[in-house]
């Protein structure tokens, strides 16, 4: 999981969503995950 100040799609698969006021990217590729700090 990388923290980040702004979140992008690495990738084709990556979502991004939004859980408990915070943005996430989720991803096929573990490596992918990102959570906005």
């Amino acid at each position: 999981m990388k923290v980040r100040p702004s979140v992008k799609k690495i990738c084709e698969k990556c979502k991004i969503i939004k859980r408990h006021g915070r943005v996430l990217v989720i991803c096929e590729n573990p490596r992918h995950k990102q959570r906005q700090g």
